[in-house]
């Protein structure tokens, strides 16, 4: 079966029986924020909106989450709902407001500085504050009655996003028993012996479990999960079956490998707009190298970012024929930078470009051009289409959607993958030039061996990973886990 919007909406038609489709997450699709020319909407460069935004315009239903922008409050109706997206509406958003000290403690406390942290294992020590803590407990049930008050007297079935909402589950079992709960783990999960230090293992672990089913995306993270749980809860956990019985109810925990909307982002990069965007974003730039490499994550110390930095030095001393020919363009927004790791990287990031660009810089040109602002996804788009290569240089990734845009947007003959092994895709993505980005010297070959490549073996790799994210788009990946849902109904 091949998998499209138009399908999945009747799967959903004709199997769901009039039941509600509800997303929640911490991040909202659409922000509404306040400019010189009145409120504007943007769509933040979120892999989870990319995702997610397409299945609920092709289904409708509830977004629910936290309303971020300086002007969400303002196109709200009385119940916090606002039709996306703003020039055709689809679907409900309902957001939720926090306070400046629930947020400091759920989101930039517990969320990030405790559990991603303890998730990604890239030698960043967590922190536990029972502060953080409690700030966590009382947000998630702020999003659990939200949610509650959606669903009302109908019947329902809760799609809850990533580590944000661990307890959410269990609190929405407690007070509704028939709605059907799955929650998506977006990022890694580790080993028991990692995860056991968090004080708190318990009560997410259980509240977790309250979800009728877990999706993680590889089988990996499916079977670490499971270790954790034998030996953490007592319960009884089936690893052949791939479930856990807890308090008389099963938990199916499956893999659901999450992807991207191929159809709609190969359509975009093939159109007369985006070469103009193009053209525009080259000017932007500064940037007349007949050859561009581009990374386009938010600044996050799990991405990779320096040790790619420290790749296009070593690339540029080993091969300086390219120098003046070879520009990697780094475009993202900052991320979390209340958090002291994050300003340390920020500044990490922005001395290792300013010594590389010294120390190969011409009159007319330097190597790295570092671009901190909002992109749009054609924007995105736009700049995978002008890479020759692209860099997913990840340390620690569940996924990573960047490798997936970058395939189904890339140029045929053109556009090669430089692809951390340390990243879901990578199990995916095997025609793409699979790296370690802990080993700068092989990482720096990698790029020659990118930009060496002949345009027959570009396009044979390329088309390859074409057909795959074709084939394994985000409309199976959804279409999975509600039939999955579904069965347990």
């Amino acid at each position: 079966m091949n998998w499209t919007r138009e399908n999945l909406k009747q799967l959903i038609v004709d199997k769901m029986n009039g039941s509600l489709l509800v997303v929640a997450s911490n991040r909202e699709p659409y922000i509404h924020n306040s400019g010189a020319e009145g409120i504007s909407c943007i769509v933040p460069a979120s892999g989870l909106t990319m995702a997610l935004d397409p299945v609920l315009q092709a289904c409708g239903g509830v977004w629910v989450a936290h309303g971020s922008g300086d002007a969400d409050r303002e196109v709200v109706d009385e119940k916090n709902r606002v039709m996306v997206p703003p020039d055709d509406p689809k679907y409900t958003l309902r957001r939720l407001w926090l306070n400046k000290t629930e947020e400091t403690g759920y989101y930039y406390g517990f969320s990030n500085e405790t559990l991603w942290p303890l998730c990604h294992i890239v030698y960043n020590k967590p922190k536990f504050e029972e502060a953080d803590w409690l700030h966590y407990k009382s947000v998630n049930e702020k999003f659990a009655k939200t949610i509650l008050d959606e669903v009302g007297d109908q019947k329902a079935f809760v799609f809850i996003q990533d580590y944000h909402l661990t307890l959410v589950p269990k609190l929405l079992r407690e007070a509704n028993p028939n709605i059907k709960t799955a929650l998506f783990w977006h990022i890694p999960w580790p080993n028991p012996e990692a995860f056991r230090i968090n004080p708190w293992k318990e009560e997410i672990l259980q509240g977790m479990l309250g979800a009728d089913l877990l999706g993680f995306h590889i089988q990996y993270h499916v079977d670490n999960f499971l270790n954790t749980v034998d030996q953490t809860l007592e319960v009884r956990v089936d690893k052949i079956g791939s479930s856990v019985v807890a308090g008389g109810r099963e938990t199916l925990v499956r893999p659901f490998p999450i992807s991207i909307d191929y159809e709609q982002i190969s359509r975009i990069a093939a159109s007369v707009e985006t070469e103009k965007v193009m053209a525009r974003l080259r000017k932007e730039f500064g940037v007349k190298s007949q050859l561009i490499g581009v990374g386009t994550d938010r600044l996050d110390y799990t991405k990779g970012i320096p040790e790619r930095m420290i790749a296009v030095d070593k690339f540029l001393e080993k091969y300086p024929e390219y120098i003046g020919k070879f520009t990697f363009v780094q475009a993202g927004v900052l991320s979390r930078i209340h958090i002291q790791r994050y300003k340390d990287l920020n500044d990490e990031i922005n001395s290792l470009v300013e010594r590389i660009n010294w120390k190969y810089a011409t009159d007319h040109w330097k190597p790295i051009v570092l671009v901190r602002r909002h992109f749009s996804p054609q924007e995105l788009i736009a700049l995978y289409r002008l890479a020759d290569l692209a860099v997913v240089s990840s340390l620690h990734d569940g996924m990573n959607l960047v490798a997936k845009e970058f395939v189904a947007a890339a140029e045929a003959g053109k556009g090669v993958l430089l692809l951390s092994r340390f990243t879901g895709a990578a199990r995916e993505l095997t025609e793409s030039l699979l790296i370690n980005p802990y080993a700068p010297d092989a990482f720096g070959e990698a790029i020659r061996a990118a930009l060496a490549m002949s345009p027959d073996e570009k396009n044979k790799r390329l088309q390859k990973m074409k057909e795959l994210v074709a084939e394994n788009n985000i409309y199976k990946w959804a279409g999975k886990i509600i039939q999955a849902l579904l069965r347990l109904s």
